[in-house]
């Protein structure tokens, strides 16, 4: 035997049971599972089994270049919708509902309005058909009831309730076909989509030139963000759209016989879009496209400070010191709906001078000092800053009485009435002499 095979020999004599070795192994393992479940305790999932037959809930956005699964999700969306909006109700199918309520009112009849009771709506809610289910349920009965001391509801507020409804689910459905994100809301480029798409279906549209199309989008869009988007995310959720009245009062504009007053009254209308951008053009004398602060002091009366004026160029959003169209709409949606919790919001915004989240005496007098200059101008007495600040203390009452938050403000009832006080002399002026104001009109009114 040579030295290489004894060698050899020894080795496989000194090398361990690879069978002994592995159960030694997994009995280390099962000790130390053992010990660990003892230490740190049983989770629910381990003695629930149902843990283990959950489905999957959650499924990540596919990404811009995975192709393949960002058409499948379009498509299933695509489908989805097509599946529900073939659940609503058709004019046929509404047609058919007003005559089956028609026959099937109750008695005793009160007057010229139809009203039904339970079981007749009951009865009729099964005549209709599945589609209408959703619609003859108790509790809908109970929210249309309206004291009648038999226990009936009114036959047209039933449909009324019903069209409303049809109505909402379908504007979802077109809404939601330009939501890109499949995720509930719409960006500024889904709704310039939706808006620029809508117009040629609005007949009180039709006399505008197509060069102003995109300045029109943009207006209409700029009420929709500057409102249902306070925190600037860029987006807008479908939810909140919905229960607002903005597409109430765009979809408005399809009466071809809207009076001329509610035309001028709707911020959508093609005389009020008209009336905002040719103000905006004859602000911008120098026709560069965008107003400075000099160009901005002529709008509405003329009577803005130049202090409140060089706040807002500092807090909005301008470009190398002027200010671009939808910062202009931002601007003036604030100033028009002064009474309104985002206006008010974006208007305390430009007041907090310290950015402190409160409005100081400093702040106040900050202000109030450009409207004692205008009235000096004016040739009238300025009033005292003492006399206006108590006054102002005594309108708003906030929680802190040397302190006025935005949440005093909104809770005050009279944050515009404060906000004008502070930034235009006009509204001041008007604040001063209210009481004369009142009276004039209270002598106007027993003359007609």
């Amino acid at each position: 035997m040579d030295l290489t095979e004894l060698l050899n020999k020894c080795a496989l004599a000194n090398k361990p049971d690879e069978k002994k070795v592995n159960e030694l192994e997994r009995k280390e393992d099962e000790l130390f599972q053992k010990i660990y479940r003892e230490w740190k305790g049983t989770k629910a999932e381990d003695k629930d089994l149902t843990y283990k037959v959950i489905p999957k809930f959650y499924f990540k956005l596919p990404k811009e270049d995975e192709i393949l699964p960002q058409k499948l999700r379009e498509e299933t969306r695509a489908l989805f919708l097509q599946k529900r909006s073939r659940q609503l109700l058709d004019n046929n199918e509404l047609k058919a509902l007003w005559v089956l309520l028609d026959k099937h009112h109750s008695k005793p009849i009160s007057g010229d309005e139809q009203l039904i009771n339970y079981e007749d709506f009951k009865k009729v809610g099964a005549l209709a058909g599945s589609k209408c289910a959703p619609y003859f349920t108790a509790v809908v009965f109970a929210k249309l009831q309206q004291g009648d001391p038999h226990g009936r509801i009114s036959i047209m507020a039933l449909f009324n309730y019903v069209m409303r409804k049809v109505w909402l689910h379908q504007t979802r459905i077109g809404l939601s076909l330009y939501d890109v994100t499949g995720q509930g809301y719409l960006r500024e480029s889904d709704l310039e989509n939706y808006i620029l798409e809508l117009i040629p279906t609005l007949p009180q549209l039709e006399g505008l030139e197509k060069s102003f199309h995109s300045f029109y989008v943009c207006t209409a869009v700029r009420k929709f963000l500057f409102f249902l988007d306070p925190l600037r995310t860029g987006r807008v959720r479908i939810q909140d759209i919905l229960a607002c009245s903005f597409l109430d009062d765009l979809l408005e504009l399809r009466d071809e016989d809207l009076p001329k007053d509610l035309q001028e009254a709707n911020w959508f209308s093609a005389p009020s879009a008209l009336k905002v951008y040719g103000q905006y053009l004859n602000l911008d004398r120098d026709h560069n496209g965008m107003l400075n602060k000099e160009e901005l002091s002529g709008y509405g009366t003329g009577t803005l400070t130049g202090v409140f004026l060089e706040r807002v160029f500092q807090e909005c959003l301008t470009y190398e010191g002027e200010m671009d169209y939808k910062t202009y709409l931002d601007f003036v949606l604030a100033l028009e709906n002064r009474h309104e919790p985002q206006s008010l919001h974006y208007l305390f915004r430009i007041l907090d001078i310290n950015n402190r989240g409160y409005l100081d005496t400093f702040c106040l007098n900050y202000f109030f000092r450009a409207i004692q200059e205008q009235m000096t101008m004016h040739g009238q007495e300025p009033v005292s800053f003492e006399d206006v600040k108590d006054e102002i203390f005594d309108m708003v009452k906030p929680a802190d009485p040397c302190k006025i938050t935005l949440q005093d403000l909104l809770s005050c009832g009279q944050g515009d009435t404060m906000v004008s006080i502070l930034i235009e002399f006009h509204g001041f002026w008007a604040y001063e002499n209210r009481e004369a104001m009142a009276a004039d009109n209270g002598d106007e009114s027993s003359h007609v």
